[in-house]
């Protein structure tokens, strides 16, 4: 799109690489990432996937590869960031890892900004014209008036509303009137949040205990 615009003209259809037997490769392996994985079965690509806590039987079963993070950057045409923001991964994403990506690949980003080192993304940016960068959240939100990642060419900045725009948030309150129902009537919950999905997620609580109301929890908890 942007080479079109640029030069008026289309571009060589040789130019992009397609989806036939290219790769993808995902940061984290989420619930939204494995959801991404069944979309992109239909494709012929190979999926490989970076996530310390995945199995081999697990990856085996989505039918994904399981790769160091450094490969993820070297061998994708397309790179897909789901990690949630913990202390663990701030700046997880380096400059260094950026500069290895290959000829004309594109960087996703729909986590979390503070993942990323976002100077050194500009730094790559600007030095990789052949490389693409979408940015869907940043850090911190929204950048700085005079931030380059409005300006950068081959930068993609969307605002982070994908799920809270027009209709779309009559949805989240209808789901939310929905799961309420289903827990007053005593029904199986469609969205909980477990100790076992939240472990290692952005849900994953965060309990800062008084000495004192640890003596007496019920009564101490009920007055705050």
């Amino acid at each position: 799109m942007r080479e079109t615009v640029q030069t008026r003209a289309f571009p060589n259809h040789h130019s992009a690489a397609g989806c036939y037997h290219t790769t993808v490769g995902l940061i984290s392996a989420g619930a939204i990432a494995r959801q991404l994985m069944e979309l992109l079965t239909t494709f012929d690509m190979r999926v490989i996937v970076y996530d310390p806590f995945l199995t081999e039987g697990e990856a085996k079963h989505l039918g994904v590869e399981r790769v160091p993070l450094d490969q993820v950057f070297r061998d994708a045409d397309v790179i897909s960031l789901h990690t949630p923001h913990l202390v663990e991964t701030e700046g997880l994403i380096t400059g260094e890892l950026l500069d290895t990506m290959k000829q004309g690949a594109t960087f996703i980003n729909t986590a979390r900004g503070a993942v990323v080192r976002e100077q050194e993304l500009i730094q790559t940016a600007r030095k990789r014209p052949d490389l693409h960068f979408v940015r869907d959240v940043t850090h911190p939100e929204p950048p700085a008036a005079d931030s380059p990642l409005y300006t950068l060419p081959n930068i993609v900045l969307t605002p982070h509303i994908a799920g809270s725009v027009g209709a779309e948030c009559r949805r989240m309150g209808r789901y939310m009137v929905e799961e309420l129902s289903r827990f007053i009537a005593n029904e199986p919950l469609r969205w909980a949040v477990t100790p076992a999905l939240a472990r290692y997620t952005s849900h994953r609580p965060v309990v800062h205990v008084n000495p004192k109301l640890a003596r007496r929890p019920e009564k101490q908890l009920s007055k705050n």
